[in-house]
């Protein structure tokens, strides 16, 4: 193999590198993929290095071609997006109007629900602690957490599609009032 590569190795990059339209890390990709079928398979080769070059050449043009279909039916990679730039995770603001149209939402749940969601997350208790504090066990504080959440998430979801959409410049100024007025949980 190390014959096979002195005597057509610099020849094959060049017509590699015709094929790649100047592309010098994609014709080395393919002059080290056409090397490596060449050393699979270097049992069924002749060895006379010479009769090997017509062999390499068609399969660094097959490599070269696939590779070129290939890029062409993918879609092209999107890179150096930087998705978290555009989070507010960090804008007290935002934080503010959330914490709002939560407290807002609790008071359209049932009484069971709103007491497990306040102990758990206004209050930070434990489930442990949720269910001595309630009287429950802790089954009971687990199966009404799950349906008090997914309760919760139905009212915030009804809120968003109704007129008083956070698109919308007046539920801004509306509720940007009302951070000022929420006490932080």
């Amino acid at each position: 193999m190390a014959g096979v590569y002195e005597a057509h190795a610099d020849a094959l990059y060049r017509f590699l590198l015709r094929l790649t339209l100047g592309q010098a890390e994609l014709a080395e990709d393919h002059l080290q993929e056409t090397l490596l079928r060449a050393w699979r398979h270097r049992d069924a080769l002749s060895t006379d290095i010479a009769e090997v070059r017509p062999w390499l050449f068609t399969v660094a043009r097959r490599i070269a071609t696939d590779a070129a279909r290939a890029r062409v039916t993918r879609p092209a990679e999107i890179t150096g997006v930087d998705l978290a730039a555009h989070l507010a995770d960090d804008d007290p603001i935002e934080r503010a109007i959330a914490r709002c149209d939560i407290r807002a939402a609790l008071t359209e749940l049932s009484p069971d629900h709103r007491q497990i969601l306040v102990e758990l997350y206004l209050r930070g208790s434990s489930t442990t602690e949720a269910a001595a504090t309630l009287g429950l066990h802790e089954g009971t504080v687990k199966s009404r957490t799950y349906y008090a959440r997914r309760a919760l998430r139905a009212v915030l979801e009804r809120k968003r599609r109704s007129p008083s959409n956070p698109r919308n410049a007046q539920y801004i100024d509306r509720a940007t009032a009302e951070a000022r007025t929420c006490t932080p949980a």
